[in-house]
């Protein structure tokens, strides 16, 4: 390999913008929160409607990204899936470990619209598995007759289980969706209880008596999980004022 193969620049063409401000709680794949909203606001240079013309004829696109967050610190050759309850080790490229040589990611969403406010262009998509502020560096139509397999297998994560407990809200976080319901601000309850079915406890610090706090959009929310059922306790906002 010449030397001007061996590395490689890119730009980011545009910024997450997300209800997911810190890692813990993102689901650990797209798709499994189908309620939750996001955007990627393009940069000035790539601001312009030729740039995603026919875009909107595609219903799902590919949002390929840099794990920022993990962006300067090491990677190992074999890592542990949180999927194989953080025990068993496998290769990194067996895995979506965002600790890889290249930390790049990739996600398939639902495309939902395109919007110009003050100057930005905006792709809005639903159910990204992305944390506020990470950068992307290509985004490609979704096409079904190539990108779905339905002979595809993998051994190591061949299905998807939800948490089936049924969820309670306590009166004060009931009152608090509701009141945002009202206005018109989106359903928070439905977008938590998404969020919850995934799990986002570390697969080996399962404890039923600990209680979890997790960040979404500018709520904090405690919440914690038994073999039984789900308590969402408390949701308080991060604002200085509600």
């Amino acid at each position: 390999m010449t030397d001007s193969l061996s590395s490689f620049t890119f730009k980011t063409i545009g910024v997450i913008q997300s209800p997911f401000k810190q890692k813990f709680g993102i689901p650990r794949q797209p798709g499994l929160t189908p309620s939750i909203k996001s955007s990627i606001v393009l940069e000035p240079e790539y601001a312009c409607d030729e740039i995603v013309d026919q875009l909107l004829k595609s219903s799902h696109i590919w949002i390929l990204f840099v794990f920022s967050a993990c962006y300067e610190k090491d990677w190992s050759p074999k890592v542990r899936p949180p999927r194989l309850g953080g025990n068993k080790k496998v290769g990194v490229f067996a895995s979506r470990s965002p600790f890889r040589p290249n930390p790049i990611g990739m996600s398939a969403v639902k495309l939902t619209g395109i919007r110009s406010q003050r100057g930005s262009l905006i792709i809005d998509v639903l159910s990204a598995d992305l944390m506020h502020g990470t950068p992307v560096i290509d985004i490609k139509p979704y096409i079904p007759y190539s990108d779905k397999l339905p002979e595809a297998t993998n051994q190591l994560a061949e299905s998807l289980s939800l948490l089936s407990q049924p969820i309670f809200f306590s009166s004060q976080a009931l009152q608090i969706c509701e009141q945002l319901l009202l206005s018109g601000e989106g359903n928070l309850r439905i977008e938590i209880e998404q969020v919850l079915r995934c799990d986002p406890r570390p697969a080996y610090q399962k404890n039923t008596l600990r209680v979890y706090g997790l960040s979404l959009y500018h709520w904090n929310i405690r919440w914690q999980i038994t073999p039984d059922r789900i308590d969402v306790l408390s949701i308080e906002s991060s604002k200085a004022t509600f």
